[in-house]
């Protein structure tokens, strides 16, 4: 059976083992965060620590960039994508699919969460999938506000393909 996550399109760049999963993987990705792609590739400012780290994300973040703008891509995309919340669905890899979500932010939170963080939040409550993150302080905040959202952290993305925690668990 297939798992189910929201994520970022940057971390599939920035985390390449997630492109290689033992368990059949589906990734919902909001379209504002293929759109920031464009923006971490022409920012100064360093993705990675290292040099050959970075050279070989922003690589990577081209290559998803490539592949988003690619005329049957796009073509699809804007043909499907046309109401809130609509999906479209691309296998990538034997084990990997990528469904780009149409998400709308509401302003739900506010000022407690960037745009992007509220698309996420709200693409994972829609679709009742666990969000994946590297990011601590958001987690923070998600537990902090108490919001009926399952997360995993990036380092723990294996238990959560293989063996996870249901929904009926943590609710």
């Amino acid at each position: 059976m297939t798992k189910r996550f929201v994520i970022e399109a940057v971390m599939l760049a920035i985390y390449g083992e997630l492109l290689h999963p033992l368990e059949p993987v589906e990734y919902l990705i909001p379209t504002s965060t293929i759109h920031e792609l464009d923006e971490f590739l022409h920012s100064q400012e360093p993705i990675m620590y290292d040099s050959e780290e970075e050279k070989h994300v922003r690589a990577m973040i081209t290559e998803m960039l490539q592949f988003f703008r690619d005329p049957f891509s796009s073509k699809k995309m804007e043909k499907t994508l046309v109401a809130p919340w609509s999906t479209v669905t691309f296998p990538i890899r034997p084990n990997v699919s990528l469904t780009v979500v149409k998400a709308e932010d509401n302003e739900m939170w506010g000022e407690l969460f960037d745009p992007i963080e509220t698309e996420l939040l709200l693409t994972s409550m829609r679709f009742e999938a666990p969000l994946i993150t590297d990011q601590d302080d958001w987690q923070d905040r998600i537990l902090e506000y108490l919001l009926p959202v399952q997360f995993y952290d990036i380092e723990d993305f294996n238990f959560a393909v293989e063996d996870g925690i249901s929904r009926d668990d943590w609710m």
